[in-house]
């Protein structure tokens, strides 16, 4: 026997050891699993349902807590701020402001199936707005979506007008529209919540999410089906939110169970169980009844499969584990074999054939991901690097393009077609990250309209808000003019279609048709000079090279260069208005020889623009403005170049540092407010940057910073400073407690008292009171 089991392979002989081992495991624990088994399967129920039922619980819990989320979010909403706090405009329906808000709602549906049904009622409009649509008649939305027993009266007055927080309407049919006109009764409870969010008197907004029964009770339908049982959860007034297992009559019956703890299981007779847990959070009772028979069919199940699972390995477990040694065995021969066949012997530091097994595949897993995860990151930038090198024609000879592109996977279906270039307007400079990043979406769209246009079209960016494009058509189609005309229709309908779908404006410059691939730069030039007409006359439509004007007499003075220098001006940004004015001079006196008409026309042009920056909402006084104009007047046409460009950098320059002078006297007066309103209410506990910013009228983070940058100090910083000092105040000179102190500071708790006044003093309240009255004893 022993010279038999010799002459086993060792990976042989260590899988029937594992496999004899495995075989008496069994064995041993049979006995012991096998009186256990009725407990530990009724247990393991019990638990199982505590955890169904509890996660359940959690999951309702963590969506109502997003939807009390997202009326916070909803509260510091710029665009629902203005509907609700602007001053009513002389459109009385708003459809604009509206309509915009509406259409960011949309986009909270998809976050939480809680959010699915809701609106926000603004009386300041009188209309209700859902993620769908907009009522401009509160009795339209009720029509649709009414409450059982409650009139469209009694709903405005206790739902609109009536003030809310974090309420919750008890279980209720509601009318849901599933059709058109089609409605259906849809249990639900409501929670409704009035902005803003600490408005205790006349709501400014209302906000109401219908959560539907069935949403939540799905949460616990586990125990039903499983069990055969029954789930209930009442609110902490004893109301019905949902039921799953039972009839109405029974859950009025059952609703006022007290709640159990998490690890107690309650008799009910007739054979069930109850389970309970009540909510820390809402004070909610979840209750679950489930049948102990259903738990004694798992426990016996368990028994029956221990008990045959014993008998079945004493019987087969020697033959499955000899054939399961051998099956297994024998890969694990092949693949050494395969290995000493190239040589690689196991190291020293190998223990056996299963650890150089694993190291070996698993550096080739390694290096086969690495060198396939290489290829297909530069595969992308391998494309856009021919494409780029064919519209600079770099390419000299066919057998040369035609390998790149066949490396890069770029067909060339034809050597016959059109190059265009296409501008993303709207934006200024990118010099921003936001600017950057929608520069960065709108190219997407836009490449991804001209590959849905034609798949085989090759496109590149070109700059941060250009796109090029090579559009190859088919050998049997020639340039003629009536294709060229028709690829121009389907073009401007493109670009058409993504400024409706999309808003993002865009402006072509096409070249003349190519005909041999080689062609391609010359063609991609053109189009460039094309697009360069289009910004300078200001076209919004595609341009040919063909139309585009090649005189230089005209003079460069678009509107969106006069738009950046007025922007620029009214700002007070010196430096960037000085850059548009040294490309305005050096495009039209630099890059052109304009005639003396056109250098007439183009400094008028230029100082009608710095007369539009006049206005007494720019300029600090009235006086400025008058010599300003006068000074504007003063420039003649007929200076020389350079003396003219002095004379507007001049302007530019005293333009900005009046801008920033009354910019800055505004910021000062804003921190001046900022910090009274803070020495008259330090005493108010509730006092928080979001009460302080309703109180200036400015966003939270705007004056947070605008205060930082004013004082060097951060807001609440300073609200804590003046508490503290208050405090120190009244600990010198008066006999009060800590605690009397602490509320008159403005605390809520002795305690963060106590630890704010050390870690700003660096001593304990009664530690400082102690050494002032020494102080004052010697």
């Amino acid at each position: 026997m022993k010279r038999l089991w010799s002459k086993f392979s060792p990976v042989f002989r260590r899988f029937m050891i594992s496999y004899f081992i495995i075989l008496m495991i069994p064995q041993i624990a049979g006995y012991a699993s096998y009186k256990a088994s009725i407990e530990v399967a009724r247990t393991s129920s019990i638990e199982n349902s505590l955890k169904s039922l509890n996660l359940g619980k959690e999951i309702i819990e963590r969506n109502l807590l997003q939807v009390e989320a997202f009326t916070r979010q909803l509260a510091i909403n710029q665009d629902l701020y203005r509907l609700i706090a602007d001053p009513k405009p002389l459109d009385s329906n708003n459809v604009y402001g509206v309509g915009r808000m509406q259409r960011s709602l949309s986009m909270y549906s998809s976050t939480n199936d809680y959010l699915s049904h809701f609106f926000i009622y603004i009386p300041n409009y009188n209309v209700i707005i859902t993620p769908t649509t907009v009522f401009y008649r509160p009795e339209h939305y009720y029509a649709a979506n009414q409450l059982e027993g409650m009139t469209f009266e009694e709903w405005r007055e206790h739902i609109l007008k009536k003030p809310h927080l974090n309420e919750i309407m008890p279980l209720r049919n509601y009318k849901r529209e599933i059709r058109n006109n089609v409605l259906v009764d849809a249990p639900a409870i409501t929670f409704l919540q009035s902005l803003p969010l600490n408005s205790f008197n006349k709501p400014q907004a209302t906000i109401g999410v219908m959560i539907d029964e069935d949403q939540m009770a799905g949460l616990t339908q586990n125990i039903v089906e499983q069990y055969g049982g029954w789930t209930l959860v009442t609110d902490s007034e004893g109301n019905i939110i949902f039921s799953r297992g039972i009839d109405g009559a029974e859950a009025e019956r059952l609703k006022d169970m007290p709640a159990n703890k998490h690890d107690k299981v309650t008799p009910m007779g007739n054979g069930r169980l109850l389970i309970s847990i009540k909510s820390d959070l809402n004070g909610w009772n979840y209750a679950a009844g489930i049948p102990e028979s259903a738990l004694m069919v798992t426990a016996d199940r368990v028994k029956q499969v221990t008990f045959t699972f014993t008998l079945a390995t004493l019987g087969l477990g020697l033959l499955i584990g000899l054939l399961l040694a051998y099956r297994n065995s024998a890969p694990i021969h092949r693949l050494l074999s395969v290995f000493r066949e190239q040589d690689i012997e196991l190291p020293g530091k190998i223990r056996n054939e299963y650890d150089f097994l694993a190291s070996n595949i698993t550096s080739l897993i390694t290096n086969n991901h690495l060198l396939e995860t290489a290829l297909n990151e530069q595969l992308p930038l391998l494309r856009d690097g021919f494409i780029k090198r064919l519209l600079t024609g770099e390419f000299y000879t066919t057998g040369e393009l035609e390998a790149v592109s066949s490396q890069t996977g770029v067909s060339l279906r034809s050597s016959q077609g059109f190059v265009g270039i296409v501008k993303v307007d709207g934006y200024g400079r990118p010099d921003s990250g936001e600017i950057i990043q929608e520069l960065s979406i709108a190219r997407l769209i836009v490449r991804q309209a001209l590959i849905d246009w034609d798949s085989d079209v090759l496109v590149t960016d070109w700059g941060t808000d250009q796109i090029a494009f090579v559009h190859s058509v088919p050998g049997e189609h020639e340039h003629t003019e009536e294709t060229l005309g028709m690829f121009e229709a389907e073009l401007q309908s493109l670009i058409a279609s993504v400024y409706r779908d999309y808003r993002v404006s865009t402006r072509i410059g096409m070249g003349s048709p190519y005909h041999v691939w080689n062609d391609i730069g010359r063609s991609f030039n053109e189009a460039r000079q094309a697009l360069e007409y289009a910004i300078h006359i200001g076209s919004e439509n595609m341009v040919r090279f063909e139309d585009a004007v090649k005189e230089t007499e005209m003079y460069y003075y678009p509107i969106e260069s006069e738009q950046r220098l007025l922007n620029t001006l009214k700002a007070g940004e010196f430096e960037e208005s000085s850059r548009i004015l040294d490309q305005l001079f050096s495009r039209n006196f630099e890059e052109r020889e304009l005639s003396y008409d056109m250098t007439q026309q183009f400094i008028m042009e230029l100082k009608g623009t710095f007369l539009k920056v006049a206005e007494p909402k720019i300029l600090l006084d009235e006086s400025l403005i008058e010599q300003f104009k006068s000074r504007v007047a003063a420039v003649l046409t007929t200076d020389s170049v350079a003396v003219l460009r002095d004379k507007f950098n001049q302007l530019t320059q005293d333009i900005c540092l009046d801008v920033q002078r009354k910019k800055s006297d505004m910021h000062a007066d804003i921190v001046n407010g900022i910090i009274r309103y803070i020495q008259s209410r330090y005493d108010d506990a509730s006092l928080t940057l979001y009460r302080i910013a309703e109180q200036i009228g400015k966003p939270e983070k705007y004056i947070s910073q605008l205060f930082k940058e004013h004082t060097g100090e951060n807001l609440s910083e300073y609200v804590e400073l003046v508490r503290i000092n208050k405090a120190a105040e009244l600990l010198r000179e008066s006999s009060q407690t800590v605690d009397e102190i602490a509320v008159q500071a403005g605390y809520n708790s002795a305690h963060s008292f106590r630890r704010a006044f050390k870690r700003v003093r660096g001593v304990s309240p009664s530690a400082f009171r102690q050494i002032e009255d020494h102080g004052g004893r010697s």
